[in-house]
């Protein structure tokens, strides 16, 4: 298996699920070494469960965010534009349920086909085109009216 074709998608879920480089550096890299240690048939699929479960355990194990830690993270964006437009899109996408989300990161984000998106949440193809559509909708609509 070639691990360059998987790492930058899983890093990049991982990072929209944390929201935090160093974090999801960390967890990208344990979630690598998760899956060289087992034997699997289908590793992209495998390697987004992995790498799910690591975020859910990451979110237990984590306090919430202070305004601090918020004013560290946001210290990072070179224009303010560009940090309003992130924020604005963070905040969106914390409004979804977690399966939408995850689903539009896979696919938006990680450019993921619709099928493969079906193998990873195990449901029909028909099922995730409907949940992206209204995810979309319901995203458009948030940020339309500034998420309030």
């Amino acid at each position: 298996m070639d691990i360059e074709q998987y790492y930058d998608k899983i890093y990049r879920y991982i990072f929209y699920k944390v929201n935090n480089r160093a974090l999801a550096e960390d967890l990208t890299q344990e979630t690598f070494l998760k899956f060289l240690k087992s034997e699997c048939e289908e590793p992209e699929r495998f390697l987004y469960t992995i790498a799910r479960n690591l975020c859910i355990d990451e979110y237990r194990r984590i306090k919430p965010m202070t305004v601090e830690d918020e004013e560290a993270l946001n210290v990072s964006y070179e224009f303010e534009d560009d940090l309003v437009t992130r924020q604005a899109i963070h905040e969106a996408l914390e409004r979804l349920e977690p399966e939408d989300r995850e689903m539009v990161v896979l696919r938006f984000v990680n450019d993921e086909p619709i099928a493969e998106i079906a193998r990873i949440c195990k449901m029909s193809r028909f099922a995730v085109y409907r949940r992206l559509k209204e995810a979309k909708a319901k995203l458009k609509e948030l940020l339309e009216r500034g998420n309030g």
